[in-house]
């Protein structure tokens, strides 16, 4: 694992503020190695001019397409995570790393390197509608952007003029990026809650149709997982860290 702390880029909904915070502690208090985690704040990414695109009807948070500028954030260096707010990290950040690094990457850097890795569901979402009444659009690849981990360098192509012009369908369906250096983790980085069986062995939890931080899905699946991170990081004298 590199020294220098580990970039962490994650979605922020001005709706839903308690979701990226819960979601940061579930990493901190786990990370074996430094972290930097910096919330994707719409307002202001407006206001430094790399942000100018018109919310569309479709785009259920304010992060929708603001996560592809990440690698411009990143200078196009190193790599960076980018996460959905609507996420519960059960393990160390240090195996995602370890894992995309022995599998997919290679030791050392090699010729099979890939530009981003996700986890490419498969599936029709079983809801049409989530959480505050938005539409639940079926597409390919669908949530495959929800967690994505980017070798910036090799992503030049997403430029902020470029995803400020770009539909949403082409961001997040990768049509920027030839598909074969785009590589996939297993499901367990991005478990779906209310569309995938309970899993004990999930390394990440995302609560895809709508969190408990949301009255209407205060006793979804998991909820009681989530509501545990809250309170240890509200309280953390009287929480018993398990991770």
């Amino acid at each position: 694992m590199k020294r220098e702390p580990l970039a962490i880029y994650i979605g922020y909904d001005s709706r839903e503020p308690i979701a990226f915070h819960v979601a940061a502690h579930s990493i901190l208090r786990r990370a074996s190695c430094p972290v930097s985690i910096t919330p994707l704040v719409q307002s202001q990414l407006r206001a430094a001019g790399l942000y100018t695109r018109e919310r569309g009807p479709l785009e259920s948070t304010e992060f929708s397409m603001t996560r592809f500028l990440v690698p411009a954030l990143c200078n196009y260096k190193g790599h960076a995570v980018f996460m959905d707010c609507d996420f519960l990290c059960r393990t160390d950040v240090v195996e995602l790393w370890n894992e995309i690094e022995g599998a997919l990457w290679g030791r050392p850097l090699g010729s099979h390197r890939k530009a981003v890795v996700c986890c490419q569901h498969t599936y029709q979402p079983s809801e049409t509608v989530k959480f505050l009444g938005q539409v639940n659009v079926p597409y390919p690849r669908k949530n495959w952007s929800s967690f994505m981990v980017f070798d910036n360098a090799q992503c030049q192509a997403l430029t902020p003029e470029r995803v400020n012009i770009l539909s949403g369908l082409e961001l997040h369906r990768f049509s920027w990026l030839p598909d074969e250096q785009l590589g996939a983790l297993p499901l367990e980085w991005n478990w779906l809650i209310g569309e995938y069986a309970r899993n004990k062995r999930a390394k990440r939890l995302r609560y895809t149709l709508g969190g408990p931080w949301f009255s209407d899905y205060a006793a979804c699946a998991g909820a009681e997982e989530w509501f545990a991170e809250r309170d240890a990081m509200l309280w953390p004298h009287e929480a018993l860290v398990t991770a």
